[in-house]
């Protein structure tokens, strides 16, 4: 365990915290008894008169404190599980049945038959078909319909996956076992809303259990109340609510600190999943833990089972649960199981940096309202007490602890003043040197050899140290190596733009640390003078180097790739919304040809030649957008036709392809666009 005093700042465990108010309970009741075991017969299927073919299944039980029972039932019929057949049975506390309340009003909920006249296989079909997750898997089960119209045999088809926005998603879809009609689909999965402290009125992937929501996802991140324990091995006890809207946004409340824990988990998962291509901490589509707990004098901060403690003996009623110090935390278990760098020495610093560098990179991409993206670590959390951050990535010695520039005793300092050097190289990296406002914060960043530094974006340099960390570095590396490993990195990642190359390289000069054996070549890579110079192109990476909204480059097989898997699927929703992806390439200065070209299918639910929907391919440059062509769904075409333009006019300057498409409130249209190229001679 390790100690630090205020403004040390965030270690290695996840920190999370709730004021020590007493659990909530329900006005009028008490805990849940024990469900009674199935009843066919026994005395509430006797009561109720239900058919011999029946069998009431207890899921429920709350017992008022003047005894009456209110019993939640499902059903079976001849064995099958009746969906809409749910009751709840009002009993006195003598036994006797008050009230029965059946869903849809319904008592009888026999069906004509168990035999279906459509295979199991269409059934499953159906369901995977109306998913927009990836990695689907689907199951049926035949059952009961009996949540409309008339009972009848009928198919559950569960298909569970992620959605494009990064939702996990457990989608039911019930196929009518007769006819194959879809008879009714929902997600098990809703989004519940989550007063937080931090990042305003958030949304919560939430699961339901029984009559209670679990502030849990369907990935694993799950959040848990120590109830005041101290112990770095309480497992805590899993937050639920009644009504799937959690916390009042004040430290007054459990549930507010869990809310931040929670929802720093999800964006963070979402954050590593969709933008850097990992699937969590352990690169396994796991979830992370959060536990919470808050004392008087000090704040216990927890991570799977590591323990940290920040005593400041003053009673901060400031849970350490803001967005970027939830996924500072978490991102310490990504170093731990890519680079695993030690704690110490410039290892160390490395580390406490790469937890910095991330957390900023969640902010931003959590892109909250209440909290917005910032170079700053922890200003929210106030634990210095003067409304200060943590620490400053423009100018780190602004904290009065930690190092501009490296020195060869950089190494000797603790890790969190050590990782002053690198938080300063990605501001620089990505944002240059000098005076400049992002996001209403003003940020004058200096370099330490006196030169001007100009960044080639933030997006561009998390991806460039992700893969350092995570292919380039080794547990006791050091500055010179992460220099090294970096550089190399711009280029394999980069290598037709040379600005991104030049701004990692300059920016770790600008720190001080010395030339070695990489370098962009006199500082700066050429670009290729032919051929394709957009990076995966056809997709075929996964979410990579494109960059924008979560989840239209996917491999997800609701809409087929022209060629590969992979390809980029925008708009599909059906609902009012905006989607674009974009990368950025410089087109030579002595280019003679520049075009532009790609294939692009499109389907559609609306009908008529009013543009309802659509898709824009455009180009931006120094600042000003084009657009190329508009494209709806009164163009829908059901095949993959190619479009090319010729951007000869843009030679010599960086060029950001831009796909962006809207659509309204009804209907989808899928803009499905794959094997992409600038092709330049």
């Amino acid at each position: 365990m390790r100690r630090l005093t205020p403004g040390l700042a965030i270690g290695a465990a996840l920190a999370t915290i709730v004021v020590g108010v007493p659990a909530a309970t329900a006005v009028g009741t008490t805990p849940a008894t024990a469900l009674p075991a199935a009843s066919s017969p026994g005395p509430d299927h006797a009561a109720l008169g239900l058919a011999s073919d029946e069998k009431l299944v207890a899921r429920s039980v709350l017992t008022d404190r003047d005894g009456t029972q209110h019993v939640r039932y499902d059903r079976t019929w001849k064995g099958l599980r009746v969906l809409g057949g749910d009751l709840v049975v009002e009993k006195s506390k003598a036994g006797a049945v008050e009230s029965v309340r059946y869903n849809a009003n319904r008592k009888d909920v026999s069906a004509p038959s168990t035999t279906p006249k459509v295979a199991k296989s269409s059934a499953v079909a159906a369901g995977a078909e109306r998913s927009r997750a990836t990695g689907e898997k689907s199951q049926g089960e035949l059952v009961v319909w009996a949540g409309s119209g008339s009972p009848r045999l009928a198919y559950d088809v569960v298909t569970t996956g992620v959605k494009a926005d990064q939702t996990p998603s457990r989608l039911h879809t019930v196929v009518d076992a007769s006819s194959g009609a879809v008879i009714s689909s929902w997600d098990e999965i809703v989004n519940g809303t989550g007063n937080s402290m931090y990042s305003g009125t958030v949304t919560l992937n939430t699961t339901q259990s029984g009559s209670t929501w679990q502030l849990k996802d369907s990935i694993g991140n799950y959040t848990t109340d120590l109830n005041g324990s101290t112990s770095s091995t309480a497992a805590g006890t899993l937050f639920t609510d009644a009504d799937n809207v959690w916390g009042t946004g004040a430290a007054s409340s459990r549930q507010t600190a869990g809310v931040d824990a929670q929802y720093g988990a999800e964006k963070t998962y979402a954050y590593y999943n969709t933008q850097l291509g990992r699937a969590g901490i352990w690169n396994n589509g796991t979830g992370a833990r959060s536990r919470v707990h808050y004392g008087n004098a000090y704040v216990n901060a927890f991570w799977d089972g590591t323990q940290m403690t920040y005593g400041d003996g003053s009673g901060n009623t400031h849970p350490l649960t803001s967005i970027d110090v939830a996924a500072h935390e978490m991102s310490h278990g990504v170093t731990e199981n890519t680079a695993g760098l030690a704690y110490t020495g410039d290892a160390g610093g490395l580390n406490e940096a790469t937890s910095d560098i991330f957390g900023t990179a969640v902010e931003f991409y959590a892109n909250s309202a209440a909290d917005p993206g910032d170079y700053l670590i922890g200003e929210k959390i106030n634990i210095n007490g003067n409304g200060t951050p943590l620490r400053y990535m423009d100018k780190p010695s602004k904290d009065g602890a930690s190092q501009d520039c490296w020195t060869t005793g950089t190494k000797n300092l603790d890790p969190h003043y050590s990782s002053g050097p690198l938080n300063h190289w990605f501001y620089l990296a990505s944002e240059g040197s000098g005076a400049k406002t992002v996001n209403g914060v003003s940020y004058n960043s200096p370099t330490c050899n006196g030169s001007t530094v100009t960044g080639a974006g933030r997006t561009n340099i998390e991806k460039v140290w992700y893969r350092t960390l995570s292919t380039k570095l080794t547990s006791t590396s050091n500055y010179a190596a992460a220099r090294e490993g970096a550089i190399a990195s711009a280029k394999e990642l980069f290598p037709s733009n040379a600005a991104v190359c030049t701004a990692v390289e300059s920016a770790f000069s600008a720190i001080s640390v010395p030339v070695g054996a990489q370098s962009c070549g006199g500082g700066t890579t050429p670009p290729p003078t032919g051929g394709n110079i957009l990076q995966n192109a056809g997709f075929e990476s996964g979410a990579t180097v494109w960059t924008g909204t979560a989840g239209p480059v996917t491999n997800n097989t609701g809409r087929p790739a022209r060629t590969g898997s992979w390809k980029m699927w925008l708009g599909g929703n059906g609902s009012a919304g905006t989607e674009t992806e974009q990368q950025t390439v410089t087109i030579p200065a002595t280019a003679t040809s520049a075009t532009l070209s790609f294939w692009v299918r499109i389907d559609t639910s609306e009908s008529g030649t009013t543009a309802y929907d659509t898709m824009r391919p455009q180009v931006v440059v120094g600042g000003t957008t084009t657009t190329l062509a508009t494209y709806s769904n009164a163009n829908a075409n059901g095949s993959y036709v190619q479009k090319s333009f010729n951007l000869i006019a843009y030679k010599g300057k960086a060029v950001t392809v831009k796909f962006t498409a809207t659509e309204d409130s009804s209907l989808q249209t899928s803009f499905v666009v794959d094997d992409t190229a600038l092709t330049v001679g």
